[in-house]
């Protein structure tokens, strides 16, 4: 079915809270706000739990546009309230009324148009929430998956590692690797580095010599911090640190990157954003993985240039979560060789959808493997079942 005539005719922005499928709302039984190494780990009040600091005050952001034809392409992202409002009052002029096909137009009027209050964090989220139901809507339209219509599959079958504080457990539900989250930082001091080096010893005789080990950081770390936790890894065979620093300190990136020892590589980009910041992380930090998040980077249409970006730097691009809707995208890049699965369950001990319940087909791994189906679009629809509010314009 092609696209001559299609329109978009309408764009909805719906907010998704209290267990409504944002991942950093799961209730204080969840390992994902437990104890975890983050920014705010220096202020004792906020560092046990990452809920107390805020990590889900945002809720999560569902968009969807729909054609003239009635088909309903739907994309998700954090930013709550505030993206969706900045959808229905100000992205929106660019959608509606727009033919299906024209995504890098409407992706490119959203960008400029932000640019003075945007370029980053909740406007890009907002950006990629609504180019991702692009996408699905054209899929929908055309009656193709999202992978065929950029590029077709490289590999019948994606490999992935799980990240979640059971890397023993994730060997057993058949995933390549195990990215353990951080407990201890800085202000922990020697005692909280000998923790960290403790469970990771811990780990490395449950699993194995030959199963990944990797540490996620979130940007939690100095330099000098970093390096100690990268050399003391190292020698137990972890596969890779990432994310230590914040995300605009290129420098210390580019730093850690030149101490890092043969074995061990540096990781980072999940909170970064468009081509311009990938290019920093690339050219300059020489980063050896970078890992956009879809759902923030600025959607598919973007990350589809910063994988390019990066195929000519000749680096990996292994996206951060964001489910079914990397997956499309890893599937046909050669550069792309396994992703990332963010274990949902709160004892990290089931494979279980990621943005349960706000999707109805949600693909999820099957022994660490994912196969896509040829369903159109991203192979999803939304559950209006869940727990969603609209925002309408003001």
């Amino acid at each position: 079915m092609g696209l001559t005539g299609q329109k978009i005719k309408d764009i909805r922005a719906y907010v998704a809270g209290g267990g409504g499928g944002d991942y950093h709302d799961q209730g204080q039984e969840h390992w994902i706000v437990n104890q975890i190494a983050t920014p705010m780990s220096i202020y004792p009040e906020y560092k046990k739990t990452r809920t107390s600091f805020g990590i889900n005050a945002l809720k999560t952001l569902v968009i969807e546009v729909e054609a003239d034809n009635g088909e309903v392409g739907v994309g998700i992202s954090t930013g709550g309230y505030p993206a969706a409002w900045i959808v229905m009052n100000h992205l929106d002029r660019f959608i509606v009324g727009q033919p299906v096909e024209n995504v890098e137009k409407m992706w490119d009027q959203m960008y400029r148009s932000t640019m003075y209050y945007g370029r980053k964090g909740v406007v890009m989220n907002a950006i990629s929430a609504v180019d991702l139901a692009l996408w699905d809507l054209i899929g929908k339209v055309r009656q193709e998956p999202v992978y065929a219509m950029i590029g077709g599959k490289v590999r019948d079958e994606i490999s992935c590692y799980a990240t979640g504080p059971r890397p023993d457990l994730a060997k057993e539900m058949g995933f390549i690797g195990g990215k353990i989250p951080l407990v201890y930082g800085p202000a922990d001091g020697e005692e909280g580095l000998r923790k960290n080096i403790e469970q990771a010893a811990d780990m490395r005789e449950r699993v194995g010599d030959d199963f990944w080990l990797m540490w996620d950081c979130w940007m939690s770390l100095d330099l000098p911090y970093a390096q100690k936790l990268m050399e003391k890894s190292s020698e137990l065979g972890f596969r890779w640190i990432e994310e230590c620093f914040n995300p605009d300190d290129y420098w210390a990136y580019r730093d850690l990157k030149k101490r890092a020892p043969n074995n061990m590589m540096v990781t980072g980009g999940e909170h970064e954003a468009t081509r311009y910041g990938f290019r920093m992380l690339m050219e300059f930090s020489d980063v050896d993985i970078i890992q956009p998040d879809v759902g923030w980077c600025g959607g598919l249409t973007e990350l589809i240039k910063i994988g390019n970006l990066a195929e000519s730097y000749g680096k990996y691009v292994i996206p951060h979560g964001s489910g079914v809707y990397s997956y499309h995208y890893v599937t046909t890049k050669t550069n792309s060789p396994f992703a990332e699965y963010l274990v949902m369950s709160p004892n990290a001990d089931k494979v279980v959808p990621q943005y349960y319940p706000l999707l109805e087909d949600e693909i999820i791994p099957e022994n660490g493997k994912v196969k896509l189906s040829d369903r159109p679009g991203f192979g999803v629809s939304l559950n209006k079942k869940a727990n969603l509010q609209k925002v309408n314009k003001d």
